[in-house]
């Protein structure tokens, strides 16, 4: 769901693995259109340079499909097609089906935007006195100020387990806004899970039945399904991990209006005739121009009005680049769950649409295949006249750098982490960006208060805004080889000022630096323990001068709050951090989650035969591998239900017995070992010698 893409790092690294794929690469496209050419060369690079393992298309002009196709590849590498009717998660798509589901109750005169959301959600509170400013638009155009996204059990494999939204408005009653209602516009998932709530209240109907009434029979859409449907799973494409053999089982994202819809390319396409104002028996013209409204610019925003970011209602972009280049108005949605990812971009003026689902990848490589593709065919249909070239960039000159800016060098902030931002005789040396998509590298001044990356790509600056925060603002034409570049323009890190502890406070932070704390309530079957670094394993990890952790801000011994409070996508998911002592052991409470110290984590024994058992409160059990257990095969014999993982000392997937069906592992040095099932599950464990 651009709902994951806060997994960041991990997770794209995780899943940027290339399998050998045997016919790819120099097939002969000559007696195709420049479109579908363009589109099987974009699968095929997917396929062999991006962690794709099945790739679908389709374009969509007029409400005809004119385009349609697919490639994947078996378990050993083998080219194969891919069915139109192979069904993918497609993430964060989702958000404009919610979004449209609530514009027609709109149409209806049953909804209005712009009254409080608790009109219509009366148990909706929080801990905070201005959410009660919160309105319906405020929600699709991300402005409402929520921290984000409460991922908790939300993504599970073969498990339809409604938990997550079930918990929703418990766990925002406890939470606070991290800004005004209406501020600014930032990524936030947990809003489009409340207008699933909204459509389930006003229409006294469950989500899915809303959605199958008023959206997949009248355009019978027969692939369009969720996780809590009953369908044919044999149709979803199979989603696979690197070092795992074999299929995984199927993933369900159950946060069903935030990311939670199965389609194909050809449906997704069909649906956005819908949002583009083509089925006003459906959903008024009025309603999807009011989605493609420039909502961003109502608070705090980049400067830049060419840009892949530009939130409407529902939509990440209502004027994407580079098709303004163009004169064309273009729409955009991604999706990344943990394994599939989507891209929709509509031309509501063309009436053209194209879908491009994958499983393995990245929304941010689908929406760049996506859009070449689009330009292909509007170039072989004759909407323009050719396909304008990238842009060049040469290594940059650097120039001295003016007094005043040297006042911004400082500690910055972003959800997670801080840096120190220094400015050496002209140059800011930075860490990747993006997810590692920009490499660590100097960045010089070059006039005009910007500094440029030594590949000449990337730029930033820094914006003192409207709120009193300075922010680093990033501007960069991300190069994907074989893919192509896309602009992005957003918010990097926001200026932080000193906090001062007092020696107690500051001693007892400095006891928790560098330990990690391991989440004890997620279910075993979650897809998160596939790359738990990113969401299972928290190191804690201070500033330099101690004031800040994983960029909160300590308030006192046992509690730190965000204060990160940036627009367009690196302020969300925010989170708070609250310690807990309970019988001598420390737990952290973030994000509604429950976490324990690794200083209460156990040694396996290392002996011949133990056992696991699984406490009351069915929290997983996570264990260290001692020398006397490491390099020796661990057997389990598992409960009904029950599973567990092993990892490298670094977060490393070893094995994953839910996801592989393997129930031995060769156990590391140093690492780590989760055990889950149901209370008083009991796990038989047999080490041996390899």
């Amino acid at each position: 769901m651009n709902t994951l893409k806060k997994l960041g790092v991990a997770t794209i690294a995780a899943l940027m693995f290339a399998l050998p794929v045997a016919g790819v690469g120099a097939a002969d496209h000559k007696d195709v259109g420049l479109a579908e050419r363009k589109a099987r060369e974009a699968a095929e690079v997917l396929v062999r340079d991006y962690g794709v393992n099945s790739v679908q298309y389709a374009i969509r002009d007029q409400g005809k499909v004119v385009l349609s196709g697919g490639l994947g590849v078996t378990q050993d590498g083998k080219q194969e097609a891919v069915s139109k009717d192979t069904m993918f998660g497609i993430g964060s798509v989702s958000k404009v089906y919610s979004t449209a589901a609530v514009l027609m109750l709109v149409d209806a005169g049953k909804v209005d935007l712009d009254r409080p959301l608790t009109d219509y959600i009366p148990d909706f509170q929080m801990a905070d006195e201005r959410y009660k400013q919160i309105t319906t638009r405020m929600l699709m155009n991300h402005s409402a100020g929520l921290y984000g996204s409460h991922y908790k059990n939300s993504m599970l494999m073969a498990d339809n387990d409604s938990q997550n939204y079930d918990t929703l408005l418990e766990n925002l009653r406890n939470e606070r806004l991290k800004s005004d209602p209406g501020e600014y516009s930032v990524y936030a998932n947990d809003g489009f899970q409340l207008l699933q709530l909204l459509v389930e209240r006003v229409s006294g109907l469950s989500y899915n039945e809303y959605l199958d009434r008023y959206m997949s029979t009248p355009l019978g859409l027969t692939y369009t399904k969720t996780p809590l449907d009953t369908f044919n799973r044999a149709s979803l494409s199979p989603v696979r991990f690197p070092g795992i053999a074999g299929d995984l089982p199927d993933e369900n994202a159950n946060i069903l209006g935030t990311g939670g819809i199965y389609s194909t390319a050809e449906e997704v396409t069909l649906f956005s005739e819908v949002l583009m104002g083509k089925r006003p028996e459906l959903m008024s013209t009025e309603s999807a121009l009011a989605m493609q409204a420039k909502e961003y610019r109502k608070g705090i925003w980049v400067e830049d009005e060419t840009n892949t970011y530009g939130y409407g209602l529902g939509w990440d972009s209502v004027d994407l680049s580079p098709f303004d280049q163009y004169g064309i108005k273009a729409v955009t949605k991604g999706g990344d769950t943990v394994l599939y990812h989507a891209a929709l971009i509509a031309l509501p003026e063309e009436g053209l649409s194209i879908a491009l689902l994958t499983s393995g990848g990245s929304s941010i490589f689908n929406t760049l295949s996506a859009s070449n593709i689009m330009l292909a065919y509007l170039q072989e249909t004759g909407r323009i006249a050719e396909v304008l070239p990238p842009p060049t960039f040469e290594a940059p000159v650097k120039v001295d750098v003016p007094r005043e800016l040297l006042e911004f060098s400082g500690l910055y902030g972003t959800v997670g982490s801080t840096l120190e931002v220094a400015m050496e005789d002209g140059v800011i040396a930075m860490p990747s960006l993006l997810s590692n998509m920009i490499p660590e590298q100097n960045y010089v001044y070059t006039g005009d208060g910007e500094f440029t990356s030594e590949d000449g790509h990337t730029l930033i600056s820094f914006d003192e805004q409207t709120n009193g925060h300075t922010y680093m603002r990033t501007r960069t034409n991300l190069e994907l080889p074989g893919l192509g570049q896309t602009l992005m323009a957003y918010y990097e890190y926001q200026k932080l000022g000193e906090n001062v502890l007092s020696p107690e406070v500051s001693k007892v932070w400095q006891q928790r630096e560098g330990k990690t704390y391991y989440a004890l309530d997620e279910k075993i079957n979650s897809l998160f323990y596939l790359v738990p670094s990113s969401i299972l394993w928290k190191p804690l990890v201070l500033d330099e001068k101690g004031g800040y952790a994983n960029g909160t801000q300590i308030k006192d011994a046992n509690h730190a709050v965000n204060i990160a409070e940036i627009p367009v996508m690196n302020g969300r998911d925010t989170f708070d951090l609250s310690f807990q002592q309970r019988d001598g052991v420390e737990y952290l409470m973030e994000d509604a989650r429950t976490y324990v110290s690794e200083a209460a984590v156990s040694t396996i024994y290392g002996g011949t035969a133990s056992r696991v058992t699984i406490p009351e409160s069915g929290y997983v059990r996570w264990f260290k591998v001692g020398s006397e257990a490491a390099g020796k095969t661990m057997s389990v014999q598992l409960p009904v239900g029950g599973g567990f993982a092993v990892y490298t000392a670094d977060g490393g997937l070893v094995e994953f017995s839910v996801a592989s069906g393997n129930r031995a592992a060769l156990l590391p040095e140093n690492g780590v070992i989760v055990f889950g099932g149901q209370a008083g599950d009991v796990f038989e464990i047999k080490l041996a010698n390899k």
